[in-house]
């Protein structure tokens, strides 16, 4: 028989230390693993993995946030729902640090700073953050921005105002608390013109922020001239027809009500009858069973815009054609 030498004191501590060590990387290891990400159905994950080749990705942006109370609250619903959504919101308007407080209440929503330079409703005007002297080019003879994106551009603005003007706009967003992710633009107003565009820009450089389609990605709103009996069918015919990688759907929601239906819609570019009623029909269709059951159906993943900047990059970004 061979006979096995007890082991010394030296060797016995050096066992019993990398029993400990083991011991230590089990109990390590098991969270880590158990804490890997999982992807629901229609819900993209946090993490930068790379975007699949052949998966339809799709950004839900809704407009106008601080526009009103009724539309806050329309916002408020929405995000109810669950759904990964980015709110674009209005700095300049009256009600816009109510929908700070919703935001702050909700970090996992995206936020985007909807620049404004119009202000189109009748008997309900907004005007700059810096005040109507600051930046006299950018005003009506009343005080309040335009009306349309013709109308200010018909009035020669100065550039270093419109310049000045946004970047209140992104600063007063900042100091709000909220994490602001990305630039939109209200009306289309500052991408409408070449000078207005590279203004643009260049303060999403200067502030480290994305910009709305300029990602790759596919705009889409067939639902906004729909009536609103047929938004639903609009928006669940939509994902039927999307195509792989980047899409974005731009929404307005609202509720119908005293305060939004007072409203009239003085902008010359496609103004809708009924607003009230159409923002209504927006929010029951984006938060209803068909419009998921059809994310579902085509497997359609839902980002957010603070996702697909972390998927993509900002030096991705990229002026879209046209």
């Amino acid at each position: 028989m061979v006979a096995i030498a007890a082991p010394t004191e030296g060797r016995t501590r050096l066992l019993r230390s990398l029993v400990v060590l083991l011991c230590v990387a089990v109990v390590l290891c098991v969270p880590l693993l158990s804490a890997s990400p999982t992807y629901a159905v229609g819900q993209a994950g946090t993490s930068s993995r790379p975007a699949a080749a052949e998966q339809v990705y799709l950004v839900i942006r809704s407009d106008d946030a601080g526009m009103s109370h009724s539309v806050n609250m329309a916002l408020e619903k929405l995000i109810a729902t669950g759904l990964p959504v980015s709110v674009s919101v209005m700095f300049p308007t009256p009600w816009y640090q109510e929908t700070v407080d919703i935001l702050k209440r909700h970090p996992e929503v995206a936020v985007g700073i909807h620049l404004t330079l119009n202000s189109e409703w009748k008997n309900y005007r907004w005007g700059p953050v810096l005040g109507r002297t600051a930046v006299p080019s950018l005003v009506d003879a009343e005080g309040y921005f335009f009306a349309s994106a013709d109308e200010l551009y018909k009035n020669r603005p100065d550039l270093k105002e419109v310049e000045r003007e946004l970047r209140a706009q992104i600063e007063r967003a900042k100091r709000s608390g909220l994490k602001i992710d990305y630039l939109d633009y209200h009306m289309g107003t500052v991408l409408r013109y070449p000078e207005f565009r590279d203004i643009t820009e260049r303060l999403a450089k200067d502030y480290g922020l994305g910009m709305s389609g300029y990602f790759g990605e596919t705009q889409h709103d067939p639902q906004y001239a729909a009536t609103p009996p047929k938004k639903t069918d609009s928006l669940e015919a939509m994902i039927n027809r999307l195509s792989p990688r980047f899409n974005m759907v731009v929404t307005h929601v609202g509720i119908d009500d005293a305060e939004l239906g007072a409203l009239l819609d003085m902008n010359t570019s496609g103004p809708l009858p009924e607003m009230s009623k159409n923002r209504q029909g927006e929010l029951d269709a984006l938060t209803s069973k068909r419009f998921s059951d059809a994310l579902k159906a085509r497997n359609v993943q839902l980002l957010t815009y603070r996702q697909l900047i972390t998927m993509q990059g900002l030096k991705s970004m990229r002026r879209p054609a046209g």
